[in-house]
């Protein structure tokens, strides 16, 4: 079945492949790793305005190996999965201190940078560099599962082993760039996840899964994902026209982005008040007012959910309990990079909320 599915699936790429993206085709193995980072946990079409934008302000690895950090994250806004930023920045800069501002060319050393892993090595060295090595992602994954009717598990090590032989089975030494690229594309347009071409594919007739007629039961994942709930309650706390950001450290969601006074809960919190001991000890006795408190907002990352409102606090006197935050001009805060649940509520106009 090797040599026929290949050919099929290179020949589709020939003749009805109109995918069109920025990055297709590209050999510069720069711009090729700034594309995958970027499409990490991303669509394409979100994706793709990021590329050009970070291509128009960093056009070689150097420029961004020198960029101011902020900068990076600030362009980064909007794109969530931030530990991929960083990243990106540190790879760049190990680039360009260890190799010279050269990208490495062997498999080994793309897959020892940071934030780079067997997916996305195999593809910068098979599209920059031609080496044949196979990408295995989730459209690789289904795509394989279907037609070769596999029902083992994709994220368990033995599925990942297994997958990744059968991927390597099938791809041709002498094209593995347009090999990879062609079969990528296969799943996002042919071999979806929901409501796959079937009637029009060409590895029909040889495809397990429909013979069986067990396409939408594959691929098998053994384990359920566990989503977890959110509260966060973000303290908009002003003092003299200058509002109160923090930037997040820890290794959770949103790492290095900036941030509000925060308080999280395990529930929703109904009745928000000065009382409440979070804003009592934040406030220590001195003289503020809630002006206002928003709506519920809501936002679904891959493995939980996060609920959350918005407090406007004025203060009639800087907050000691505040010092280890910077006092930001309202107009200053859009040089900062916020996450995308924040940066919603700033780009609203003043709601119609809970007045005191």
């Amino acid at each position: 079945m090797k040599p026929d599915f290949t050919r099929r699936l290179l020949q589709w790429n020939k003749n009805s492949n109109t995918r069109v993206m920025p990055w297709k085709g590209e050999k510069d193995p720069y711009k090729i790793w700034l594309s995958e980072i970027i499409l990490q946990q991303t669509r394409v079409e979100q994706g793709w305005s990021y590329y050009e934008k970070f291509i128009a302000a960093f056009p070689t690895i150097l420029h961004l190996a020198r960029a101011n950090e902020e900068k990076v994250f600030k362009m980064w806004e909007g794109l969530g999965y931030y530990s991929r930023c960083k990243n990106l920045i540190a790879t760049a800069r190990k680039i360009a201190g260890e190799y010279n501002g050269i990208f490495p060319s062997t498999y080994e050393e793309i897959e020892a940078l940071p934030g780079i892993g067997p997916y996305t090595a195999a593809a910068i060295s098979s599209f920059a560099f031609n080496l044949p090595h196979a990408v295995l992602d989730g459209n690789v994954q289904r795509i394989i599962a279907r037609y070769f009717g596999n029902s083992t598990p994709i994220d368990t090590t033995a599925g990942r082993k297994l997958y990744q032989s059968l991927a390597q089975s099938l791809l041709p030494c002498d094209e593995p760039g347009i090999y990879n690229q062609a079969i990528m594309d296969f799943g996002a347009v042919i071999c979806k996840p929901q409501n796959p071409l079937c009637s029009t594919c060409v590895q029909q007739k040889e495809c397990e899964a429909f013979r069986q007629n067990v396409v939408s039961q594959l691929p098998v994942k053994q384990k359920a994902i566990v989503k977890k709930e959110r509260w966060l309650y973000y303290f908009i706390v002003e003092y003299k026209g200058k509002w109160y950001i923090k930037q997040r450290t820890a290794k959770d969601i949103w790492e290095n982005l900036f941030e509000f006074v925060l308080f999280e809960s395990t529930a929703a919190v109904e009745d928000i008040t000065l009382k409440m001991p979070f804003l009592k000890k934040l406030v220590n006795g001195q003289a503020v007012h809630i002006e206002s408190i928003s709506r519920m907002y809501r936002q679904q990352l891959t493995h939980q959910t996060i609920h959350g409102r918005f407090v406007k606090i004025v203060a009639g006197e800087a907050l000691p309990s505040l010092n280890g935050y910077l006092l930001v001009d309202k107009k200053q805060l859009s040089k900062y990079a916020f996450p995308r649940f924040i940066t919603t509520y700033l780009g609203e106009p003043a709601p119609p909320a809970q007045l005191f």
